[in-house]
């Protein structure tokens, strides 16, 4: 069948996007779903940081690709072997394509599976190959979603079924920034009620860590940011303190503010000016984890001294340390309590033949989560 898609050929390339359009909409050939694979019809998807990045030349990729990781869509076509899906079922997107059987999916990490991660480099799907094609060849499929298109053939290890109370807009971003900012909190952080904690960054990602931080009782949450649209947003949902990270006195406001420092500090920015502001605020015996991927050849300096005399922990956080299959459901489950209300993080809607302004606006900070949505 033929689709439209976001088509990536080249890194790297200058802004502003709008004029120098790093993504060409394309009309491609996409195959039938092979067996344990899917075809979905993508009803809503998020522009995330990570697609920034890609962009970028950030985060090396291969091309050309197909983007975006973070969707939801309807089931239209189940291949082969796959007896737990049907057609019309609703799905979230996961961007680990965990093949259920290799030594860290089967020791209860889904998210680190190294099949996926593999496939993921190779820009194919876990089963192998490519199932885009356009003029008579191949396109890279991005970590097995490539959703910036009106329909994609997935891994079935790359879905979670949902019920179909939950808009498609919303359940969108399960995928990623929920899954990612909640997870790291809950699973890698596994922060207790009552702990002190503070979110630097507050992209889509940090901005779930917030809301993870409510859910688990944190008794007093420290928002980090340069954007101070951001910080109101963060106060609405339930953070208890803004800082401007562009004030020379942000860490030792909060130091002081806590009488020597948080106990679980989230580094979601990734970049090393936030890494910095991150580690320096955290508490003797506190723990700083990161969801925030830096470039691949940044580096952050620390005091081993200062690490092992205060008993601080560094923790990275991948997906939120999330089993998908278990995560989304119960996270779904606060949404809708009210408790995760990531309606509140959507900042307006756009057509694919507009994604490269999408991306400029991102880019500029002022956003959190713009929603591509298709009319088929």
């Amino acid at each position: 069948m033929q689709t439209r898609a976001a088509v990536l050929y080249e890194q790297g390339r200058a802004r502003p996007y709008a004029l120098s359009q790093p993504l060409a909409i394309e009309t491609v050939e996409l195959n039938d779903p092979e067996d344990g694979e899917l075809l979905v019809e993508i009803v809503a998807a998020g522009l995330c940081h990570s697609d920034l990045s890609t962009i970028e030349g950030i985060r090396p990729r291969p091309v050309p690709l197909v983007m975006g990781h973070e969707a939801a869509g309807i089931v239209r076509a189940v291949g082969g072997g796959v007896n737990d899906v049907k057609v019309g079922d609703h799905v979230v997107m996961v961007f680990v394509m965990s093949c259920g059987e290799c030594a860290v999916c089967a020791g209860g990490r889904p998210h680190l599976c190294s099949v996926s991660a593999k496939a993921k480099a190779r820009g194919e799907l876990i089963g192998g190959g490519h199932r885009l094609h356009l003029d008579g060849r191949h396109l890279n499929h991005n970590v097995g979603i490539s959703c910036f298109a009106e329909y994609a053939v997935v891994s079935r290890g790359s879905v979670v079924v949902i019920d179909k109370d939950v808009p498609l807009e919303d359940a969108a971003l399960f995928g990623c920034a929920v899954i990612t900012g909640v997870g790291a909190v809950v699973n890698t952080a596994e922060v207790p009620a009552g702990a002190t904690m503070a979110v630097v960054g507050l992209g889509g990602v940090g901005l779930n860590a917030l809301l993870g931080g409510v859910v688990c009782g944190a008794s007093r949450i420290f928002a980090i940011d340069v954007n101070n649209g951001k910080l109101e947003l963060a106060r609405g949902l339930g953070a208890t303190d803004s800082v401007n990270a562009g004030d020379p006195d942000c860490v030792a406001r909060v130091i002081e503010a806590t009488g020597g420092g948080v106990d679980y500090v989230f580094e979601m920015a990734g970049n090393i000016e936030a890494w910095k502001t991150a580690y320096a605020m955290v508490a003797r015996g506190g723990t700083l984890t990161s969801a925030g991927l830096t470039p691949v050849t940044a580096e952050f300096a620390l005091n081993p001294y200062d690490l092992v005399s205060e008993e601080k922990a560094i923790k990275g956080s991948y997906m939120g340390s999330s089993a998908p299959q278990r995560d989304v459901p119960r996270f779904l489950d606060l949404y809708r309590q009210g408790k995760l209300p990531v309606n509140k993080l959507r900042s307006g809607f756009l057509a694919l033949d507009d994604i490269n302004t999408g991306f400029d606006r991102l880019a500029d900070g002022n956003v959190v989560r713009q929603i591509l949505t298709f009319t088929h």
